[in-house]
């Protein structure tokens, strides 16, 4: 049976370290949860596996669960502080939504797959300072409106507006954006009514059909 703690570090060591994750916080986060615990069942031993991973939730996207550096990579570009309060959009099976309460945050994880959502109630049942929402992806969820960080689990084809709109002065927004094989993890930054963007690195990633566009890539 493979030994998981030891998977965990060997990832912590041997992909996130090696992709300029360098947040001690984000470092300890990833080797704390359980990842095997947030992919599909029979996944178990892919869970520490250096790729992205198809997650089967109905509808018509391909759902995925980012690989654990590029994962690691977009969160640790949010700069979240404990207390903080971060929206998770797409979050899956909820393994997103476990490191930012690891990091301290105060998660609203939104889902518009049922069969992921109730997934990911059963496997956060019982942490703290978590709320899955059921909800369409592209619509965030502004009640729990305005965010420190927002973190999408998906490629999108266009500005993702009305979630940056939910956040706060000087939040952060971090996704992958633009077409397949052009696209870019990229952070968004909100100064009043002005959203600065910086992209940070190739990736990519299935997209959101929430968040495509019908003539192609718009920015």
């Amino acid at each position: 049976m493979l030994d998981y703690a030891q998977a965990r570090r060997l990832m912590v060591d041997c992909q996130l370290r090696t992709f300029d994750v360098n947040s001690i916080a984000v470092l300890d986060a990833f080797e704390d949860v359980a990842r095997e615990r947030f992919v599909p069942p029979g996944r178990e031993d892919f869970a520490y596996i250096d790729q992205t991973l198809s997650l089967d939730g109905g509808g018509g996207d391909r759902r995925a669960m980012p690989a654990p550096m590029l994962l690691a990579r977009m969160i640790q570009a949010l700069d979240l502080h404990a207390g903080d309060k971060v929206l998770d959009v797409g979050t899956g099976y909820g393994y997103a939504t476990a490191i930012l309460r690891q990091l301290g945050a105060e998660v609203v994880a939104t889902e518009s797959s049922a069969v992921l959502a109730a997934g990911a109630r059963e496997r956060l049942a019982g942490l703290s300072n978590i709320a899955v929402v059921e909800a369409p992806l592209e619509a965030g969820a502004p009640a729990q409106a305005p965010y420190d960080g927002i973190l999408v689990n998906g490629r999108v084809e266009m500005r993702p507006q009305t979630l940056l709109e939910q956040l706060k002065e000087g939040g952060r927004l971090v996704c992958i954006l633009g077409p397949a094989r052009a696209a870019k993890a990229t952070l968004f930054v909100r100064t009043g009514d002005a959203f600065g963007a910086r992209p940070l690195f190739d990736a990519t990633l299935p997209a959101l059909g929430a968040f495509a566009t019908e003539g192609g890539f718009a920015f």
